[in-house]
């Protein structure tokens, strides 16, 4: 090996897989480039270590960028062994992570460095929703370099040094650093939604561990299970009192509590993770009205509505479970969609394509109505209407058009307060609680809130050999 000396690059693969597991490909393999004085450099390795190990005995590929070879530039030959190491993966059908910290192009390598950008863009693209894909942010990603997180399913961010950007914030007119740091973890994971996980650099090799036990290997994976300790009919006691918070409702049904929340910061108002149910992992989606922190403090309040970022969060969620067959639950609690002039620049456009991701995927998918479901907001979350499969609600849950009260003011309007309030009891009864919907088919049955565990482990039980056909075409195009 040329390069034996210690380096981050190589600390945070021997962190990142099990012991002593870890085969380098490649290792050998330097600059090709002489231009520029290039060939006086030493260029171990070409700036990039890359092989294969295993996470808690699942195969994967990695490759770490060495910042201290050329900054961690991509020139022709760094780029060559990460498309390789897809060549590897495809043929193995095994998730490819990637751990970046570099300067961008190599100039000295000019176009040979571009086709290298080039050639790992389409590896990426033809491994997308085949295998998948991690890249985690140590230090810089800038350029051409950031869609190389844009083009895989997830993304972690280290909390203080780690840099994402297409232009760096002081190339953007009106901005500069000290006004907005546009390439902070706090920037790319609250309002661009690039981001995933933010944490310490320990924090993100051990949950990117987690979640790679908690994917398939690959979208023909049929082993992506383990056997389930906890009580499949076990009574969740307190869930209803977690309908706020539903990332601690979906802790709650989950086996032994296990959820990995992915984009936390972002759109916060729909929460979208994965969970384990009877061993499987599933994919879980649910509206969010209350935020609590790890101390049991309330930190933030929501409307339950579709927020721009929420749906966009959802879509890009769902497409990812059906791409490698995940089931799909959701917790539904909407009452229409957020109103603002900001919002309706885009909510439409949003909803629309969070609609096609739950109506497109041939998952099974489980709806669980816990609170108000009123109007298009609720058909476009995962009801009955766009192809749910099976719909359970609690039994205060709300479903309708509009909330009672409302509709009973706008067909009775003029009327006096007594006339308003027998209609709105009139209009709750017959048109707007989960016992109407039920009675139309609308939802299949009114289960406890304590119950919610079992009966949605039986539904996916149930729906585990699902098969659906689709109309014959390319693909959509929303």
């Amino acid at each position: 090996m040329s390069n034996n000396a210690t380096n981050a690059a190589r600390q945070r693969i021997d962190a990142l897989l099990d012991a002593n597991s870890f085969v380098e490909i490649g290792g050998y393999v330097t600059a090709r480039n002489t231009d520029f004085n290039l060939a006086a450099k030493e260029t171990p390795a070409d700036g990039v270590v890359t092989g294969y190990g295993v996470i808690d005995g699942n195969l994967v590929y990695v490759y770490s960028q060495d910042a201290s070879v050329m900054n961690g530039s991509i020139g022709e030959m760094h780029a060559k062994k990460i498309a390789g190491l897809y060549d590897y993966a495809m043929k193995m059908g095994a998730p490819v992570i990637g751990l970046v910290d570099c300067a961008g192009l190599r100039l000295q390598e000019a176009t040979d460095a571009l086709n290298g950008f080039g050639e790992i863009y389409l590896k990426q693209s033809l491994a997308s929703g085949v295998i998948p894909q991690i890249t985690a942010v140590f230090g810089t990603c800038g350029g051409g370099l950031a869609l190389v997180p844009g083009l895989t399913d997830f993304t972690f961010m280290e909390e203080k040094d780690a840099k994402l950007f297409v232009n760096s914030p002081n190339a953007i007119d009106g901005n500069n650093v000290s006004k907005c740091d546009s390439a902070s973890a706090k920037f790319q994971s609250e309002e661009a939604g690039l981001v995933d996980v933010v944490a310490d650099a320990a924090s993100i090799l051990e949950q990117i561990r987690q979640l790679v036990c908690m994917l398939p290997a690959n979208n023909e994976d049929d082993m992506s299970y383990e056997e389930c300790t906890d009580d499949l009919n076990r009574t969740c006691t307190d869930l209803a009192n977690a309908a706020g918070d539903t990332a601690i409702a979906l802790s709650n049904i989950s086996d032994d509590g296990v959820f990995f929340e992915v984009k936390r910061a972002y759109g916060q108002n729909m929460v979208a993770g994965f969970i384990k149910l009877n061993g499987v992992t599933v994919g879980a989606l649910a509206n969010r009205t209350e935020l609590y922190d790890e101390n049991g403090e309330k930190t933030a309040e929501f409307d339950n509505v579709l927020s721009v970022k929420g749906c966009r969060k959802a879509a890009e969620f769902v497409n990812f479970c059906d791409a490698f067959d995940i089931p799909v639950l959701t917790l539904t609690n909407v009452k229409g969609f957020k109103s603002s002039m900001c919002a309706e620049k885009n909510i439409a456009r949003e909803a629309a394509k969070m609609t096609y991701a739950f109506a497109n995927a041939t998952v099974p998918k489980v709806n669980v109505i816990i609170g108000e479901a009123y109007g298009s907001a609720y058909v476009a979350m995962n009801s009955k209407s766009i192809g749910a499969d099976m719909v359970f609600a609690w039994p205060q849950a709300q479903i309708g058009m509009m909330d009672a009260g409302l509709a009973a003011k706008i067909m009775y309007d003029g009327e006096s307060a007594d006339i308003i309030n027998e209609k709105t009891a009139e209009y709750a009864a017959l048109q707007s609680s989960a016992l109407a919907a039920a009675k139309r088919g609308y939802v299949d049955n009114i289960i406890d809130a304590q119950d919610t565990r079992k009966y949605v482990i039986g539904a996916f039980e149930m729906l585990f050999t699902k098969r659906e056909d689709r109309p014959s075409k390319k693909h959509g195009t929303v």
